[in-house]
């Protein structure tokens, strides 16, 4: 489910998502070779339009990537060792964005980010079709946190 649907489904998961992906603008993308191992790439994102967009160069290899197997997962940057505010993680599919006005929509949240924006058709626009997703917190509030369309909303033992 795209980012909108999945923050009204699951909003114990979605908003520290969404807290972190805005504070740190960037996230870890894992996607899956050509020769099937995996790689992982630290990328910007923006989120508008109900969208949780990543974008990436054009032909880039992680961009290939996802071309030929749409698998990925999103990852929240730590901040440290003891990662304070825990790890998001979001399983899905990245949605390639053809649609003209969504990818108007991409544009316009990064000019107003960054004050730039990339030029027609030279980048990749996906958004992530969530399937499941994690929140992991450490410390003293140590807490797992699991979502999936078939069980819903969980939360499991810390792992000791």
């Amino acid at each position: 489910m795209r980012w909108r649907a999945f923050a009204g489904e699951c909003p114990e998961i979605a908003a520290p998502a969404e807290e972190r992906f805005r504070r740190d603008q960037l996230l870890l993308v894992g996607t899956i070779r050509e020769d099937g191992s995996p790689r992982i790439s630290p990328n910007e994102c923006d989120l508008a339009a109900g969208e949780l967009f990543f974008g990436m160069m054009w032909q880039s290899r992680k961009a290939r990537d996802l071309g030929r197997d749409a698998r990925c997962v999103l990852h929240s940057v730590p901040s440290d060792k003891d990662n304070p505010g825990g790890d998001v993680k979001l399983y899905g599919r990245a949605v390639d964005v053809r649609d003209p006005d969504l990818r108007r929509v991409y544009r316009e949240a990064i000019k107003a980010r960054i004050d730039w924006e990339p030029e027609e058709p030279n980048y990749h626009c996906f958004a992530m079709d969530v399937e499941s997703a994690a929140y992991i917190v450490f410390g003293d509030d140590r807490r797992v946190t699991t979502w999936d369309g078939e069980r819903g909303l969980r939360r499991l033992p810390f792992p000791e």
